[in-house]
């Protein structure tokens, strides 16, 4: 159906709520490497186990994702995403009594695969909801929701998991046996009651949505134009601007969750006390909300998506040489910062990448979620460095990311 003006402002409110959630949601991990790398007692590539098991999950279940969607449509489809959530925030209610790392990482896939439903779901939408042309307005609009929620977890969470978590870890080294198991059960006992509210806050937005007046909308249609285009295209893979645009997602979703996911383990490896660094992630997403207000204002009215893309990259570029070339709270800023690089680049590739897919949308825009995997493999790879070298060189993964994004910007999205 066409939406009107108001029921489009309607539908830009109620995927908005979406948005918070999935921010929500999401930067809850950055609290929960270091505060599992305690209470489990791991290394850094462990710890990152943590972003593996939430990401991958897009990877694994973005295709049946899509199919969901085509049974249920997109409204149906965000309330059964919510629920899969729900079911992921109770299994750490056990997993916290047990202590047991591996239920940890089995709930954060299942609370990933809920998202990749309604990321699969809103995301489109929120796309097509109006011109192309703005797109990546609307969806900075979504990054300033998601981002506000973002900012807000760590910092809820961490208040509750973290408290105290200097101390405590001074003095794990004198305890015995027996008490060090029992202050590390109190230590994960913590997240117990967070996650029961977060549960019933979920399966509450479900019920919302479903009843909610969010229309449908239909992307298997195409216009005349897009029609003749693809008249002879039998495959979404004969869509090379696609799949161009879905490394290029990949790779920025690892270097998002990096600078958002690491940074409070790295300003702790740089001897700021966890008390100062569970706001690392907060000035992340912070300077990415900053980078949102900047696309609102200027796209398209004076800069291009394209144009916002190349920036992004280069600054991105800029931000990991300075990180990785300075010290202390310096470079623990350059990765913080890294939220402005990254700011506009999802605004600005999704609609890059699913322009012109017609008939093909949908199974367009699952594609650019089995991207979204990206933030279970570049933080693995950042692990692994950051135990082999040190957590500061680590960052050199980064770099290479950019410079891919930047091509996607320049070259990439053109070719057709």
């Amino acid at each position: 159906m066409a939406a009107t003006s108001k029921s489009t402002s309607r539908s830009i409110v109620i995927i908005g709520i979406l948005f918070f959630i999935f921010g929500f949601v999401t930067w809850l991990n950055s609290v929960l490497i270091p505060y599992l790398k305690i209470a489990c007692e791991l290394n850094n590539f462990e710890s990152y186990l943590v972003a593996f098991a939430f990401y991958i999950s897009y990877l694994v279940m973005a295709i049946p994702s899509s199919r969901v969607l085509k049974l249920t449509g997109f409204k149906n489809g965000m309330s059964v995403g919510l629920l899969v959530m729900a079911v992921g925030t109770i299994i750490f209610i056990p997993a916290a009594m047990s202590r047991t790392y591996l239920l940890f990482l089995f709930g954060l896939f299942v609370q990933g695969t809920g998202l990749a439903i309604l990321q699969t779901a809103a995301n489109p939408y929120i796309t097509i909801l109006g011109p192309i042309e703005s797109a990546a307005k609307r969806i900075s609009i979504m990054g300033i929701c998601n981002k506000v929620a973002g900012a807000i977890a760590p910092i809820v969470l961490g208040a509750i998991a973290l408290k105290d978590a200097d101390e405590l870890v001074e003095r794990l080294d004198t305890l015995s046996v027996a008490q060090k198991a029992q202050e590390l059960d109190e230590l994960s006992a913590r997240v117990i009651t967070p996650y029961i509210i977060m549960t019933v806050v979920l399966i509450g937005l479900a019920i919302l949505i479903y009843y909610s007046a969010l229309p449908e909308i239909e992307t298997d249609s195409e216009d005349e134009t897009v029609a003749a285009a693809n008249k002879d295209k039998k495959s979404v893979l004969e869509f090379p601007h696609l799949l161009l645009g879905t490394l290029a997602m990949f790779l920025y979703v690892g270097v998002e969750v990096i600078a958002g996911d690491t940074v409070i383990s790295y300003g702790a490896a740089q001897d700021i006390e966890f008390a100062t660094a569970k706001f690392f992630t907060t000035i992340t997403l912070g300077a990415m909300i900053v980078g949102y207000l900047i696309g609102i204002v200027t796209i398209p009215k004076y800069i291009s998506q394209e144009k916002a893309l190349k920036i992004s990259g280069i600054l991105g570029i800029v931000l990991g040489v300075a990180a990785i070339f300075t010290d202390g709270g310096i470079s623990v800023l350059c990765v913080s910062l890294l939220g402005l690089a990254n700011a506009l680049v999802f605004p600005a590739i999704w609609p890059l990448a699913i322009e012109g897919l017609g008939r093909f949308t949908k199974i367009g825009s699952s594609f650019l979620i089995m991207a979204l995997s990206g933030g279970a493999v570049i933080p693995l790879l950042y692990g692994l460095l950051a135990d082999a070298l040190d957590p500061k060189l680590a960052y050199i993964v980064v770099i290479p990311c950019y410079i891919y994004i930047w091509f996607f910007a320049s070259k990439g999205h053109k070719i057709r």
